[in-house]
């Protein structure tokens, strides 16, 4: 036996927010994959710096994705769970090779952008139809993915 999901929100506007909260999964998916094979593969003289710092976003990114996944299914939907349906949601590329020190920082500067980007881009859509759950997740991620593009791009300064 079923029982209908009647939070105040259609189910046509449900659809439409977990399909954007899909390819928020996505590139927080491939950010975490991006952010954890850095870790491994950093060298040079910020190795042990890095190596931490990615080790603490690599773990945060896992539990967002626990989280926004959730979410979807809270929503009434199935949430994406391979590389192939990841492959085709994500706006961040992936990482194929060993780039230097200072490439991993800007790539990751750049995807954490994105992801803030990606997140913004939910909330037409989840003020139209009130959603708060949805939007306090969505401004928690924000504030996470800000904060750390900033710790990165300090890491990049010159002064």
């Amino acid at each position: 036996m079923s029982v209908a999901i009647d939070i105040g929100i259609s189910e046509q506007d449900r659809k439409i927010i977990a399909d954007g909260l899909s390819r928020l999964l996505a590139d927080t998916y491939t950010l975490y994959l991006k952010t954890h094979n850095y870790h491994w593969n950093v060298e040079g003289p910020m190795f042990q710096t890095l190596h931490t710092m990615f080790e603490t976003q690599y773990t945060e990114l896992a539990l967002a994705v626990d989280l926004i996944a959730e979410r979807i299914r809270a929503l009434g939907h199935y949430a994406p769970g391979s590389y192939a349906q990841y492959a085709k949601l994500s706006s961040i590329s992936e990482e194929t090779g060993v780039p230097k020190a200072e490439d991993m920082i800007k790539n990751l500067v750049l995807g954490n952008q994105q992801v803030t980007k990606t997140a913004r881009e939910l909330f037409p859509d989840v003020d139209r139809v009130n959603d708060e759950s949805t939007a306090d997740l969505l401004t928690q991620r924000m504030q996470t993915h800000e904060k750390t593009a900033w710790m990165l791009r300090s890491l990049l300064e010159k002064k």
